[in-house]
């Protein structure tokens, strides 16, 4: 019996290749929200970051998400992120 392939992807903030299931997904909607999405399935183009708020630094200073989600984040945006991801911890 073949194991089923655990998907991967990469840490937008450490670039660090790891199981999806570790990363927390951070989603810009058809609408143009930008949200954290826990559950991963949520429409929308995504990137993923470590669950903790250093990768989200890292990630800010280096404009990481904004090049995955292909727009400009303003700053209350990546601190509500930072917040939530404080939050979910």
């Amino acid at each position: 019996m073949q194991q089923k392939k655990v998907p991967i992807r990469m840490c937008s903030g450490c670039s660090e290749h790891k199981p999806k299931r570790e990363l927390v997904r951070v989603v810009r909607t058809p609408e143009g929200e930008i949200l954290l999405d826990l559950t991963g399935k949520k429409s929308g183009r995504g990137a993923y970051l470590c669950p903790n708020s250093e990768c989200l630094k890292k990630a800010r200073k280096a404009r990481r998400l904004e090049r995955a989600l292909d727009c400009a984040i303003p700053a209350e945006v990546y601190d509500r992120l930072e917040e939530e991801m404080k939050n979910s911890e």
